[in-house]
This record gives structure tokens, C-alpha cells and sequence, in this order.
């Protein structure tokens, strides 16, 4: 994939001076090799829950896992269980098998383990480059380019600065400040305080790895796109009621991507999310990945456990 004739004023991902290589590369994703097949992985950053991240996981595991193929495949999809919580605590420990090596597909299976017990599995699907006429997608959503959209932090500093906005919701955002992710987002079409109680299972949002990445190995742009399509992802669920209830208790069951063209994870794209089903204490949310030019690059998929309490109506807050 060809980067724009401009990329630090379109993009924002040229190669900056120094090399400012984004952490995703140099850190998170940054597996340690310990035998053939086996690697350990660190934390980058930690939620507020003290669980792991997710995506960190996910990404992770996809990194072990395009390790153990040919420089000629690619990932096209991967499907993914989170089985127990993650010690933020200790490193993770993945386990690679070569399921299968074929002529066109080969398919490995991923084991991310701790305290020896796994907390995650993944199947990995990857595919040499074969030209079809079949070809076809949706139309990208119109939206306003990132450079018209604020970002995260100017984002929820208008939010505070309204006198109106309740204090539970304040010290949310307050929290969601101090988060440091190596992600950059900017909210598209964000709602204001009077339209919290009105919002649809809906959300969509530019984002990028922070720092450089480059042309590179595509498969290291699969892996970073790993990573952020779990940011915020499910809570997408929760968008139409969150002002009746608060979140006691919400994680990942499952997670699934297809990967459908080449991309650059430092580039903007458009995450389009949203949850056609929330029941059970589960929640089932859809999202894809849109370049700026309108290719669809990617689509997810995740259920996850979420329960509920309601919000304590006899408070003043």
C-alpha cells in the first residue's frame, strides 16, 4: 500500500524526526522470544479495572502467531476467547501450534497463559494473495475527516466545562483522562450532556496508533489493528443505558476479526461501531475499520458479559 503524496499533513504518519517509533512497536507488541514457537509478552498499560487489556491480549497473540509463518501470507481472520481474567501483574506466556501449512491457507492456534493456566485462545487464519473478480463492500459512512473532528482530550474538556453535566458522569470522564493509551481517538458526531439519555447503541471515532510505524510488515499493521479494535469496543453496547445504570461488571467473552485490505494503523481510520442485541447480561457488538479513502479494511466482532446496577436514585449527585 503506497503512502500518500503528504502523509505528516493528511495522516499525521510520516516519518518524524528521530524516529519516533510508535510504543505499540517497540513495547507492547514487542514479543520476547523464549524457544521455537514460545514468547513472553509485557503490559504497556493496565485499565482502571486492573484487568489486561484485551486487546493487548488479542494483538499479542497475533504477533506469536504470524511468527510461526512465511513472509508470503497474511492474516485474513482470527477468532478469538478470553477463558480467565489476566494478571496484569505477571507477563503472559504463548504458546504457538502449526495447526495446518498449506498451499493457500495455514492456520495456527495461540495459547496465552499464566500462573500455568490459559486466559486466552485464539485460532489464526492466514492466506497468500489470490486475485479475484468477486468484489464487492458497503459504502463508508459520510462523516467529517479527522481534521475537522477534536480530539479525545478537547472532547471531554468541553463536556467538564458544562455546569449542567452530572457529577457521575464527571468523574467518569475525569478517569478516562488520566488514562495514558497509545492510541490516538477523536469522537465523531459526540453527543452533549442533554442528549445522553437519547443515544442509540451507536458510536464512530478516527483512530491511530501514536508515533510511527511506517510501510513495514503488514502483518505488524494487522497486529496494532488488533489492539485498538478493542478500545471502547464494547461499550458500545451500554450507550443507550448507561444514564439508568452504572457498569458493575463488564469483560470480553469473544473477539473476532476479518482482515480484507491492506492498511496503515498509524493512518486514521474510521471505526464504525455498533451493538444490534444486548440480553442475558451479554452484549453483541459489530465494528469495522475504514480507511480514509473508503476501503473497508477490516471487520470485528465481540460479545461480551455485562451486569448491571442501577444508579442510586436518591442521590444528589
Amino acid at each position: 500500500m503506497s503512502p500518500p503524496q503528504d502523509p505528516e499533513d493528511e495522516q499525521g504518519g510520516g516519518d518524524p524526526p528521530g524516529d519516533l517509533r510508535s510504543v505499540l512497536v517497540t513495547s507492547v507488541l514487542n514479543l520476547e522470544p523464549l524457544d521455537e514457537d514460545l514468547f513472553r509478552g509485557t503490559h504497556y498499560w493496565v485499565p482502571s479495572t486492573e484487568r489486561l487489556f484485551g486487546g493487548q491480549i488479542v494483538g499479542q497473540a497475533l504477533v506469536a502467531a504470524a511468527k510461526s509463518v512465511s513472509e508470503d501470507v497474511h492474516v485474513h481472520s482470527l477468532h478469538c476467547y478470553f477463558v480467565r481474567t489476566g494478571d496484569p501483574k505477571v507477563p503472559v506466556l504463548y504458546q504457538v501450534e502449526r495447526t495446518r501449512t498449506g498451499t493457500s491457507f495455514s492456520v495456527r492456534f495461540v495459547k496465552a497463559v499464566q500462573h500455568g493456566r490459559p486466559i486466552f485462545i485464539c485460532q489464526a487464519s492466514f492466506q497468500k494473495a489470490q486475485p479475484s473478480p468477486v468484489q464487492h463492500q458497503f459504502s463508508m459512512p459520510a462523516v467529517p475527516p479527522p481534521e475537522e473532528v477534536v480530539g479525545r482530550e478537547d472532547f471531554i474538556d468541553q463536556f467538564l466545562r458544562d455546569p449542567e453535566l452530572q457529577e457521575r458522569y464527571r468523574v467518569g470522564l475525569n478517569r478516562i483522562a488520566a488514562q495514558e493509551v497509545p492510541i490516538e481517538i477523536k469522537v465523531v458526531n459526540p453527543s452533549t450532556p442533554s442528549q445522553l439519555k437519547k443515544m442509540e447503541p451507536k458510536q464512530m471515532f478516527w483512530v491511530r496508533a501514536r508515533g510511527y510505524i511506517g510501510e513495514g510488515d503488514m502483518k505488524m499493521h494487522c497486529c496494532v489493528a488488533a489492539y485498538i479494535s478493542d478500545f471502547a469496543f464494547l461499550g458500545t453496547a451500554m450507550l443507550p443505558h448507561h444514564w439508568k445504570y452504572k457498569v458493575g461488571f463488564m469483560v470480553s467473552l469473544d473477539h473476532s476479526m476479518w482482515f480484507h485490505a491492506p492498511f496503515r494503523a498509524d493512518h486514521w481510520m474510521l471505526y464504525e461501531c455498533e451493538s444490534p442485541w444486548a440480553g442475558g447480561s451479554r452484549g453483541l457488538v459489530h465494528g469495522r475499520l475504514w480507511r480514509q479513502d473508503g476501503v473497508l479494511a477490516v471487520s470485528c466482532a465481540q460479545e461480551g458479559v455485562i451486569r448491571v446496577k442501577p444508579w442510586d436514585s436518591t442521590s444528589k449527585l
